[in-house]
């Protein structure tokens, strides 16, 4: 399986993260271990949100679109609340 999710900092909740991985337990510990730069300042991170998918392609598009302006709206409607 191939996952998409989305990771919240616990210390500064309004930092969230959008990746990708094949092995979503050993990429959150990469995250809290200080191992992705984008995420290192953040740390410790939790798990808010995450999609399977048989396909890495698939997933990766699904990852791409939730990084556009059009995959953020549709995000932020229907798969996580967002505040404000």
């Amino acid at each position: 399986m191939y996952y998409v999710y989305r990771i919240q900092s616990v210390d500064s909740p309004d930092r969230f993260y959008t990746g990708f991985s094949a092995d979503l337990k050993q990429r959150m510990r990469d995250h809290d271990n200080g191992n992705n730069r984008s995420t290192a300042s953040f740390r410790p991170w939790k798990l808010v949100f995450y999609a399977a998918f048989e396909s890495k392609e698939s997933a990766l598009e699904f990852e791409g679109y939730l990084k556009t302006g059009s995959g953020k709206a549709f995000a932020n409607k229907r798969l996580w609340k967002v505040n404000g």
